[in-house]
């Protein structure tokens, strides 16, 4: 009748980084999850100050390093704004969106494959890196690195597109899009998936909302929420796609299993948005109105971009300098793992590590 103090973590591969759970059992049955962080502190928000505009931006790739795209872009609307830049030329419009498209379907990528890994299957997380590396294939060709691409800038991007990176990127999708199929067939519809998922680590809206969630987690509970909606950002007004929200399908809304479904469905929805983004890309100097010299003048602005993990959000207080005076940075995924009690307590231990995997986190973008 004793309760057993289990520590899973920090080295633990389905914790997905180095996170420790202090786990409170009673034999199998998980009493209370206390989650401890700081393990990969990176120091990104002091490391800010001491930075000039353009040098933060590599330092945004290594919050969330499954997608650096997403990041910067994210900081970069952050300093447009502050800057009071609006009048972008439309090649570079596309060219954002359509890398953080690719990146959206790269990250859930790799999420799908390791959240079937930690579950024990092990075919769709090859298949799904496969894929990936063709997303990253194509990232390497336009910024010449395959994880952290320094390839958004402020006003501009490092460069443009290569010749035919723009067929090159519908060869892929038109290849993408059956193999979905393939993955629900194998994974997601798979009747031992769905018992091990379906009724495992549930987020009521309620509970969802009242902890801050985004992205996937959120809308897993059935809430449609989606920035590049409700506050399009770049061009997104411009194209029709929709937001997929869990619906419990199989048991309970808001379970592991509405979350990893968001996330597959929202695949093929970056797939509509990448054609019409490639059909529609228009021709020019997608760096014709970089700013020559980057100095914000003094106050502060808050802007939130739609990453793969959530509502990313940069706060900068800018004193003039061309140095950020402080920079904060908002993690989707810290307000996920913030929720992990609510969620696993009273499951079994094997549904712990389901549940913590249906979350997503990417330490790096915890441990700021």
């Amino acid at each position: 009748g004793d309760d057993l103090i289990m520590q899973m973590g920090p080295q633990h591969p389905s914790t997905h980084g180095v996170l420790r759970l202090e786990l409170v059992m009673d034999g199998e049955l998980v009493k209370k999850i206390t989650p401890h962080i700081g393990y990969l502190h990176r120091c990104f928000e002091k490391h800010a100050e001491a930075m000039t505009y353009p040098q933060v931006i590599p330092y945004t790739d290594r919050m969330d390093y499954l997608a650096a795209m997403s990041m910067e872009l994210g900081f970069v609307l952050t300093v447009e704004k502050m800057m009071g830049l609006t009048d972008f030329p439309e090649r570079l419009q596309y060219i954002r969106v359509i890398m953080a498209e690719l990146q959206r379907i790269a990250s859930h990528l790799l999420a799908i494959g390791t959240f079937g890994l930690d579950v024990g299957a092990i075919t769709p997380f090859l298949w799904c890196f496969r894929d990936r590396e063709k997303v990253l294939d194509l990232f390497e060709w336009a910024s010449g690195a395959r994880l952290l691409y320094n390839y958004l800038w402020i006003g501009g991007v490092m460069q443009d597109l290569p010749d035919n990176f723009a067929r090159q990127a519908r060869d892929f999708i038109d290849y993408f899009e059956p193999r979905v199929k393939e993955l629900n067939d194998l994974l997601s519809f798979n009747k031992i998936f769905i018992e091990r998922t379906a009724n495992v680590g549930i987020i009521s809206p309620e509970v969802a909302i009242s902890y801050g969630l985004g992205g996937p987690n959120l809308r897993g509970s059935g809430v449609r929420w989606d920035l590049r909606k409700e506050e399009p950002y770049c061009i997104y007004d411009r194209f029709e796609f929709e937001i997929p929200i869990g619906t419990g399908e199989f048991g309970a809304l808001g379970s592991a299993w509405d979350r990893y479904i968001v996330r597959v469905r929202e695949m093929l929805e970056s797939v509509k948005i990448l054609r019409q983004a490639l059909d529609q890309l228009p021709s020019g100097d997608p760096n014709s109105a970089t700013p020559r010299r980057i100095r914000p003048p003094e106050g502060d602005a808050y802007m939130r971009t739609e990453s793969p993990r959530g509502e990313i959000g940069f706060y900068i207080v800018s004193d003039g300098s061309d140095k950020p005076f402080r920079c904060k940075g908002r993690s989707p995924c810290f307000t996920a793992i913030s929720a992990i009690d609510e969620i696993g307590r009273n499951s079994l231990v094997a549904d712990a590590v389901a549940t913590v995997g249906s979350l997503d986190i990417v330490l790096g973008e915890i441990d700021r």
